[in-house]
């Protein structure tokens, strides 16, 4: 008997029979040519942020790195274990993808806990500190907790990938013959419309709570790397 959670197994099986089916061209050419995606996507790893989903696109589209908080940590070649450099590495100089998205969110609970002194354990504490050197720069005007959690999520998403060509292994790369010349940089945020008003959201099957009454997909600030 498997040892995966019965939600697992039914999904795996609705996707066999299904879309794996109906799309066996895509999935063959996938095995046979590999991935060439154009675009790199920074997520955060909240089960309710996915990638994918968000911006509807299939096997293939886009190379993803998820991690607490969508951060981009500084460019450290000390010898240690280095997933989110490893995977922009990899996605710069061997994928040669055209366009890099870190994909903030609303009501973030990395960004919540660093706001609340509470992200302790062995490593989380460590990484969302991170945020630091972002909230310094934001100052308080004596606002609720709710609204300075939104503008920290919204400084954090341009402020800790701020610049993403001083970092060593993209400037490497981007000056090598291959680089593509239109390659960009793009910051957004997916959550609460700026404006929108505060309303118990009307919810229909499918729906998360999460997306809020009115969900908009920002674009904080896009430049050329």
């Amino acid at each position: 008997m498997s040892l995966l959670p019965q939600r697992l197994r039914d999904g795996y099986t609705t996707f066999r029979n299904g879309r794996l089916a109906a799309e066996q061209g895509r999935y063959r050419e996938l095995a046979i040519r590999g991935q060439t995606p154009e675009t790199m996507v920074i997520g955060c790893c909240d089960s309710r942020v996915s990638p994918e989903v968000i911006f509807h696109v299939g096997p293939g589209e886009l190379f993803v790195m998820r991690n607490a908080g969508n951060l981009v940590p500084p460019y450290s070649p000390d010898g240690a274990y280095h997933g989110v450099s490893s995977a922009l590495e990899y996605a710069v100089t061997m994928l040669q993808v055209r366009h890099i998205v870190v994909l903030g969110h609303a009501r973030c609970g990395g960004v919540r806990a660093f706001a609340d002194d509470a992200a302790g354990g062995e490593f989380i504490g460590k990484w969302m500190s991170l945020l630091a050197p972002v909230a310094a720069a934001i100052e308080t005007h004596g606002e609720g907790l709710d609204s300075y959690l939104t503008r920290l999520e919204q400084a954090s998403v341009p402020g800790v990938a701020a610049k993403p060509a001083d970092v060593p292994l993209h400037s490497q790369a981007l000056r090598k013959p291959h680089a593509h010349p239109a390659r960009r940089l793009f910051r957004c945020r997916v959550g609460r419309a700026v404006g929108a008003r505060r309303r118990k959201p009307a919810l229909r099957a499918g729906h998360a709570a999460f997306f809020f009454a009115a969900m908009s997909l920002r674009l904080i600030r896009h430049s050329a790397i």
